[in-house]
């Protein structure tokens, strides 16, 4: 009989009840069978409690009480958990179909594999995928402050195992409001490179109002910024001079386009920062395969 690794996923919930049947719902009805799954209720006035009662058998463990925001619920989901894989899903976020399978196929394929980001969906209010995108996995990119384009981590797509999160302190910070996954997958780059996959893990719901995240990108980028910054104090003298290189390049290239381009993405991005290595799906061996 195939033995499956017990995941643990925790979902987050405040007055969110427009969602989060459909949000359980993702992730009960995939029928994993070592699913330990968590829900984190902050004291809910709306329809929310109900909607997990209605739910409860399938669920490890829940519990309403007033918490201290986002990831302090995450944080007490977390210090309920067992699991060897770990992740989490917001009340208005989704996880895709057989999406906890995969997910304990792609951790089979290495024991060198502790942190993996699904390819990067959004859907709208209506369950319907309205966009996806190329995942971002390189911390160069990040220490250079790309993703102020808008570029980031999936966090609906990005799992890893307890080794790592151990590794890592075992905490997700409540010092940042709105960025405390950033924060969490600049300590992860500190010990393991994240692996990518091209299969569709979980997806981000866009909201036609009231989403937080929205209303306070602004305040979520400032504080992105502030955590990078906190990563260049402490990076190796080889990395520091990695990013001034490609900072000095890029400018020359703004100045004179094309010149200065294929000498850093060959020399710099490549021998430097080699990309980080994808788990592909090999057609003719029905499985998925590490490619490097």
């Amino acid at each position: 009989m195939k033995s499956y690794p017990k995941i643990s996923i925790v979902t987050p919930n405040l007055n969110g009840d427009k969602h989060l049947e459909y949000t359980i719902q993702s992730v009960i009805k995939q029928n994993y069978p070592n699913l330990e799954y968590i829900v984190i209720d902050g004291g809910s006035t709306d329809g929310s409690i109900e909607i997990i009662r209605k739910y409860e058998k399938h669920i490890t463990y829940w519990e309403s009480a007033p918490d201290k925001g986002l990831y302090h619920a995450i944080q007490k989901g977390f210090e309920k958990s067992t699991g060897e894989i770990m992740g989490w899903v917001n009340s208005d976020d989704i996880h895709l179909p057989n999406s906890l399978f995969t997910l304990s196929e792609l951790f089979s394929v290495n024991n060198e594999i502790h942190w993996i980001q699904g390819y990067p969906v959004v859907i709208d209010d209506h369950n319907r995928i309205v966009f996806h995108r190329p995942a971002v996995n390189s911390k160069f990119s990040f220490y250079l402050k790309d993703y102020q384009g808008g570029s980031f981590i999936q966090q609906e797509s990005t799992f890893w195992t307890r080794k790592l999160w151990e590794k890592a302190g075992g905490y997700i910070s409540t010092e940042y409001k709105f960025a405390g996954d950033f924060e969490l997958w600049m300590r992860f780059f500190n010990h393991s490179s994240m692996y990518l996959t091209e299969a569709m893990l979980g997806a981000f719901r866009i909201r036609h109002e009231g989403q937080i995240s929205m209303m306070n990108y602004k305040d979520y980028l400032r504080e992105c910024n502030q955590i990078i910054d906190a990563c260049l104090m402490k990076l190796p003298v080889k990395e520091t001079q990695f990013l001034k290189n490609v900072t000095l390049f890029r400018k020359f290239n703004a100045q004179l386009p094309g010149i200065f381009a294929a000498f850093q993405v060959n020399y710099f991005e490549k021998k430097i920062a080699p990309s980080q290595p994808m788990l592909k799906f090999d057609f003719a061996k029905y499985a998925f395969k590490l490619k490097s």
